[in-house]
């Protein structure tokens, strides 16, 4: 079983964009920013217990930090993770204020 502090460490923000805001609409998904050592299945849990909706599926992947800077100096940003989340028919999570 997965202790309550590790459940709250895993999900860190949800993550709108254009792109995320058309998946939620059309396929019922979700994107939030997940801490880089999480699994699916901690997700998963995550999600059930804090916020009371039903996952469906979690896909994941890592996107990588890119090289900003200028001719002298390079600086890269962090890797960081995110989860597309498919919840249950009927169900639905909106961060917008206003949004139902």
């Amino acid at each position: 079983m997965i202790s309550e502090e590790r459940l709250l460490k895993i999900l860190l923000s949800p993550h709108l964009s254009e792109k995320t805001s058309i998946s939620m609409e059309k396929k019922n998904t979700v994107v939030f920013k997940v801490n880089m050592t999480s699994s699916k299945l901690e997700i998963k849990h995550a999600l059930n217990k804090l916020l009371n909706v039903h996952v469906i599926n979690v896909n994941t992947m890592i996107v990588k930090g890119k090289i900003k800077g200028n001719n002298k100096k390079k600086g890269y940003r962090n890797n960081w993770k995110k989860a597309y989340i498919t919840l249950k028919k009927g169900e639905n999570l909106s961060f917008i204020d206003g949004a139902e």
